[in-house]
C-alpha cells in the first residue's frame, strides 16, 4: 500500500513528457502558420509581379496588336515562375483615354490581377479548399509616353 502511493507521487519522468506533450500542440499550429504566410506571400508576390510586367509591356508597345503578343508572354512566364493558378488568375486592362487604341501616347494603362491563394494541406472534402480561399488582387499602372508607343 505504501509502495502504491509512493509511485502515485512520484513526479519523476513527467516533466519530459509534458514538455514533449506542449511543444508538439504548439509547433504544430506555428509551423502551419509559417506554411500559410509562405503561400500567401508567393501568390501576392506573383499577382503584383503580373500586374507590373504586363501593364510595362503594354506600354512598351507600338500597337494594340503587338501590345498582346509582347503581354501574353510575360503574362504567361510570370504565371509559369511564381506557380500560380492560370485557372483561378483574372486580368484586366484598361487603357484610358480609350482614343486611338491602347496603347496611344499620353494614355495611362491599369492592368488589374486577380487571383485565388489555396491555402495548403486543406482537402477538398465537402468543399473545405474552396471556403478557404483567399482572393489576392494587384493593380499597375502604366503612363505611355510620347515616344514610348505608336
Amino acid at each position: 500500500m505504501r509502495r502504491a502511493r509512493a509511485w502515485a507521487t512520484d513526479d519523476r519522468g513527467s516533466a519530459a513528457l509534458e514538455f514533449i506533450t506542449v511543444g508538439v500542440i504548439l509547433l504544430v499550429p506555428l509551423a502551419y502558420l509559417v506554411i500559410v504566410l509562405g503561400a500567401l506571400q508567393t501568390q501576392s508576390f506573383g499577382v503584383e509581379a503580373a500586374a507590373r510586367h504586363t501593364a510595362r509591356a503594354i506600354a512598351l508597345a507600338n500597337d494594340p496588336e503587338s501590345a498582346r503578343e509582347i503581354a501574353e508572354p510575360v503574362l504567361a512566364n510570370v504565371v509559369a515562375e511564381y506557380g500560380l493558378d492560370p485557372e483561378s488568375l483574372a486580368v484586366s486592362i484598361d487603357c484610358a483615354p480609350a482614343v486611338g487604341g491602347c496603347p496611344s501616347p499620353g494614355a495611362i494603362v491599369t492592368v488589374t490581377v486577380r487571383a485565388t491563394a489555396r491555402l495548403p494541406l486543406v482537402p477538398p472534402v465537402l468543399g473545405l479548399d474552396r471556403a478557404t480561399a483567399i482572393p489576392i488582387e494587384a493593380s499597375s499602372v502604366q503612363r505611355i509616353g510620347a515616344e514610348g508607343a505608336g
